[in-house]
């Protein structure tokens, strides 16, 4: 019979054998191409920082980072892809503000909780969304929109890149906030339903600046409003919601990536110190900003503390708005 002091011992070598793996497998990392999992279609603001950082990633690592889209249901979808991935770190979401903490609210059920089983890695970007119209709506201020609604209640609609993303909730927001009734019509990302926004089969839609600009100023869109705060400084002539008359409408989003629970510190550790290099490159900052992007790059700790900033702030809305998704 083996003695409490040979168990301990055996014990003790095991656990120093598994830490010297993860300590190996840390410093080795990565070995191999990374997937970086972006919940909407490409085209849109999320797949445009994905493949944005993706590059810089790839430059800083020494390794292939490939973005694969993964759309549907607010991007669930995805996120419930990269949490049910290996903890390894070879698997990435690029994740949203609406995905942590408006879909929890929004979706009934879940087959994952996105903080809970996703460990934050950075906050990359943050941005405000904008509400346009096609051309050929006659509505030139947010007030001429509200009047519009009021008017014909139940037929004014508007696109979104799905339910639960920020987009969608800009637009119940404005209905909360406005009193008025819009018809929700939602699409797997951003940049279907600017096809069919630009094509007139929908009104409008508030959506993520970086996507709509290019439109904006070709004038196939018209801005009548960003979501912000303040003023968006790529659109200095545009005034926020709040400011055309909607008292308290504020709604944003950011960007960030996330691995599976369970991933090791180091390798989380690894990837947040090349992700905030890459949104500090010249080439990264010039890119995004002339998109309006604004750029982050925060440690982990502080991705988590704004996810639970963003719980507390969106679940009460959510409940007011009535929204639901299946």
């Amino acid at each position: 019979m083996l003695r409490f002091p040979k168990i301990l011992a055996a014990v003790t070598a095991a656990m120093a054998l598994l830490s010297a793996a993860g300590q190996v497998s840390a410093q080795s990392f990565p070995s191999k191409p990374i997937r970086l999992v972006c919940p909407f279609p490409p085209g849109g603001a999320v797949d445009i920082a994905s493949r944005a950082i993706a590059a810089e990633l790839a430059k800083n690592l020494g390794q292939p980072v490939t973005v694969e889209n993964k759309p549907g249901a607010g991007g669930n979808i995805g996120g419930q892809d990269v949490a049910r991935a290996a903890p390894d770190g070879y698997t990435l979401l690029m994740t949203t503000s609406g995905i942590q903490a408006i879909n929890p609210a929004l979706y009934a059920k879940m087959s994952y909780d996105p903080n809970k089983d996703l460990t934050p890695v950075s906050v990359l970007v943050s941005l405000n969304n904008v509400l346009v119209v096609h051309p050929g709506v006659k509505a030139y201020s947010v007030q001429e929109v509200i009047a519009m609604a009021k008017a014909q209640p139940g037929e004014i609609n508007y696109a979104s890149s799905g339910s639960g993303t920020s987009i969608h909730m800009s637009g119940e927001m404005f209905k909360h906030l406005a009193g008025v009734n819009l018809i929700h019509i939602p699409y797997k990302g951003s940049a279907p339903a600017l096809v069919d926004l630009l094509g007139g089969q929908v009104m409008m839609m508030f959506d993520n600046i970086p996507s709509a600009i290019p439109h904006i100023k070709s004038g196939k869109l018209r801005a009548l409003a960003t979501t912000g705060a303040k003023r968006d400084p790529l659109m200095p002539d545009v005034p926020t919601v709040a400011e055309a008359g909607v008292v308290g409408y504020e709604s944003g989003v950011w960007f960030g990536l996330m691995a599976p629970a369970g991933t090791p510190r180091e390798v989380v550790a690894r990837l947040n110190a090349e992700a905030v290099k890459g949104t500090k490159s010249p080439d990264y900052i010039k890119r995004m900003s002339e998109l309006g992007y604004n750029i982050l790059g925060t440690s982990p700790e502080t991705m988590g503390e704004m996810s639970r900033a963003e719980l507390q702030r969106w679940g009460p809305i959510v409940k007011a708005s009535g929204a639901k998704a299946d």
